[in-house]
């Protein structure tokens, strides 16, 4: 009844004009994508919307603007250039209304480009590690093209889609994306260590990827009865899963299972997460709703910025102008930890670049974006200490954030707060 066609035939539904849907993450559809891209010189006017997407994105290349326009709600380095090169644009919406403004129709999908696991015997194939916004583009896109692979993890959640509902789709069998573990430095380790102090036992966890939270999680093995609800699910995770530190017991909502938006990292990972009912995949607008992550005791939420000013604004999506990442979750997890029984909103960066310049800053980069005010700051962590702003005045954080700076830059931040706020701050 169902039978699969080229990927050349089933992107023959694109036509110009249209708004295009890629599945996100690590659950991008490279074959379909390059068939699509490969039709550029016959369409006009396309318009691709996404989050963050491994693997190549051929659309986005130079030349290709002519055909190929990037709405970004994030960005990954695949398409950094086009949209600060001028041939894409970002869309700086919470992570958690994204599949809302797909929904409300602000956004219209008109074709879904997704990656699933192969069909059950009941005719259900699943969006597996990453279901997040998809679901949403999945509900309300006028066609749906599917690219089934054997490789696909088939999860538990909100991912689970019945063959019927695919327009047309093809078959692959190709590696998912993996992320490899990182060889974290001495700096790392030392921000790892000063996250998992603030860390209860009991706590539920909502981590991100990189670095830095791998560190933290290295530091929380003698931890006891931590849960996770994250956006995003990854090998330092798993980790605490396997030595029965996660078991989520202390949980409210989805107690005794992990829940998750999407999930990237090893194939172990994906192994782990095939068919276990202990991992919950579900529609990103749930998982980051801060009135669900509020329900969980001791929420706590650990995020990554690239820079921090003195008085705690959070710049993490810019350097500048020129746009890095993107708005994510950081703010839904922030409130939602703020807003918990015992939740601890954490914002963790180094104190300094790569060369050497400060990430403690006395303001922000001219045209960097405030992803979370500092009204919503509690915790900033960095390889010298932590800054508690909960609060405190600005005055007080300036003091607080200064002694956490790299010692070289010190100087000239207490000389600037001095002549801020009139008076010594110490």
């Amino acid at each position: 009844m169902y039978n699969a066609v080229s990927p050349q035939e089933a992107v023959k539904v694109i036509k110009s004009g249209d708004n295009i849907w890629i599945h996100s993450a690590g659950a991008a559809p490279q074959v379909l994508i390059d068939a699509m891209t490969d039709r550029a010189d016959e369409l006009e006017n396309i318009c691709i919307f996404q989050l963050h997407t491994e693997g190549r994105a051929p659309y986005a290349d130079p030349g290709m603007e002519k055909t190929f326009r990037v709405k970004a709600f994030f960005m990954g380095a695949n398409i950094r250039e086009c949209v600060n090169a001028g041939r894409g644009e970002f869309i700086p919406v919470f992570l958690s209304e994204v599949p809302k403004v797909i929904r409300s129709g602000r956004v219209k999908i008109d074709t879904a480009l997704i990656q699933v696991s192969p069909p059950d015997k009941h005719g259900f194939c699943s969006l597996g590690i990453s279901v997040d916004a998809t679901r949403a583009a999945v509900e309300m896109a006028s066609h749906v093209i599917a690219q089934i692979n054997p490789k696909m993890p088939r999860t538990h959640g909100d991912g689970l889609i019945h063959l019927s509902k695919f327009d047309t789709f093809v078959e692959v069998d190709a590696d998912l994306p993996e992320i490899a573990e990182h060889n974290l430095t001495e700096v790392e380790h030392a921000i790892g260590k000063n996250i998992a102090s603030l860390v209860e036992d009991g706590a539920t966890l909502q981590m991100g990827i990189g670095s830095i939270p791998d560190a933290a999680l290295l530091y929380l093995t003698n931890h006891k009865d931590l849960g996770v609800h994250t956006e995003m699910f990854s090998d330092g995770l798993l980790k605490l899963v396997e030595n029965g530190v996660v078991v989520g017991n202390k949980k409210k909502r989805h107690r005794d299972t992990v829940v998750t938006g999407f999930l990237l990292g090893s194939r172990k990972l994906y192994d782990f997460v095939d068919d276990n009912p202990f991992v919950r995949v579900l529609d990103i607008q749930y998982v980051n709703d801060t009135r669900v992550i509020a329900q969980n005791p001791k929420a706590t939420s650990i995020n990554s910025a690239i820079e921090v000013d003195i008085t705690g604004q959070v710049c993490a999506d810019s350097i500048g102008p020129k746009i890095f990442s993107g708005i994510g979750g950081q703010m839904d997890f922030i409130r939602g930890a703020s807003q918990s029984e015992g939740g601890k909103p954490i914002i963790a960066l180094p104190s300094t670049t790569k060369r050497g310049e400060s990430k403690i800053v006395s303001f922000l980069k001219e045209a960097a974006g405030v992803v979370t005010t500092r009204a919503h700051v509690h915790y900033v962590v960095t390889e010298y200490g932590i800054a508690d702003l909960y609060a405190k005045s600005l005055k007080e954080r300036a003091k607080r954030m200064i002694d956490i700076a790299h010692p070289d830059h010190r100087e000239a931040l207490d000389k600037y707060a001095f002549a801020r706020f009139g008076r010594s701050i110490y």
